[in-house]
């Protein structure tokens, strides 16, 4: 399946997991954002909600990614860290494959960026033979903010990346040139924390405009505006009701002078 506009985001659901994954799913939600990483994520219960959801695997894109011994928790590493790199990813994606019940991950990413270059590069070669392989449609990262790793990767990467999940903040400058990096090399851009970071943009008098003219809620219009501008943002709430609002926004379109003003509250 094809990446939908917006994801389903599973971090810090904890035991909660499997429950709000079926409810998304069975809400419209298309795709799902997991990691093997048991610090942030119950990756198990992931598979158990999309099972329990009841919607055809072919109608779901899965995604998850592998977490590098610095993301983990060191009691509850999800793979041998005395592997050399390559076999970490490998080990780590089987138990993905397994915790998800699936064979075929739909998008497989590297949580965060490896320095030296050389440590990214043995992961990156590990991954690119699990797309080899076929067990991942595409490959991506994940936390990359440094537009000069970017570029390096996939000047190195023989199977280049497909997907940059960056957290969508001021911090970052929203990542202008690494979005843009991202449109010329056709690379999807999706963006978590994207309500939480903005409360100054959900709270605009420009967002409060729009949700009156289209009888939507601010968080809504603001969904609706990343999606149009070409980002696909991560959707990690836990209120059913959310999500019956979340999904449907597909029903009208910022006009050109919506999508203007609010850009430039975002100084993009």
């Amino acid at each position: 399946m094809t990446m939908p506009p917006m994801l389903y985001g599973t971090a810090w659901k904890q035991d909660q997991t499997a429950r709000l994954v079926m409810q998304a799913l069975q809400a419209g939600f298309q795709g799902i954002d997991t990691a093997c990483q048991p610090k942030h994520y119950n990756e198990a219960q992931v598979g158990e909600g999309i099972v329990s959801s009841g919607v055809a695997r072919e109608n779901i894109f899965i995604q998850t990614k592998f977490t590098p011994i610095a993301g983990q928790d060191p009691k509850r590493v999800p793979y041998d860290p005395s592997l050399p790199l390559d076999a970490q990813v490998a080990m780590s994606f089987k138990v993905s494959q397994n915790n998800l019940h699936v064979k075929t991950i739909d998008s497989y990413l590297l949580h965060s960026s490896m320095m030296p270059m050389q440590a990214l590069m043995q992961i990156w070669r590990a991954m690119e033979k699990i797309s080899d392989e076929g067990g991942a449609k595409q490959i991506g990262l994940s936390n990359c903010y440094d537009i000069q790793v970017l570029k390096r990767l996939y000047d190195e990467a023989r199977v280049k990346p497909s997907v940059v999940q960056n957290r969508f903040y001021d911090e970052s400058g929203y990542d202008v040139e690494i979005r843009k990096f991202c449109k010329e090399n056709t690379i999807a851009y999706q963006s978590f924390w994207s309500l939480t970071a903005n409360p100054h943009v959900l709270n605009s008098s420009q967002l409060n405009r729009a949700a009156q003219k289209y009888a939507k809620s601010n968080e809504q219009i603001f969904y609706r505006f990343l999606i149009q501008i070409g980002i696909t943002p991560l959707n990690g709430t836990t209120s059913l009701q959310h999500m019956n609002e979340d999904v449907d926004i597909f029903d009208f379109s910022l006009d050109s002078s919506e999508v203007d003003e609010i850009s430039l509250l975002l100084r993009v």
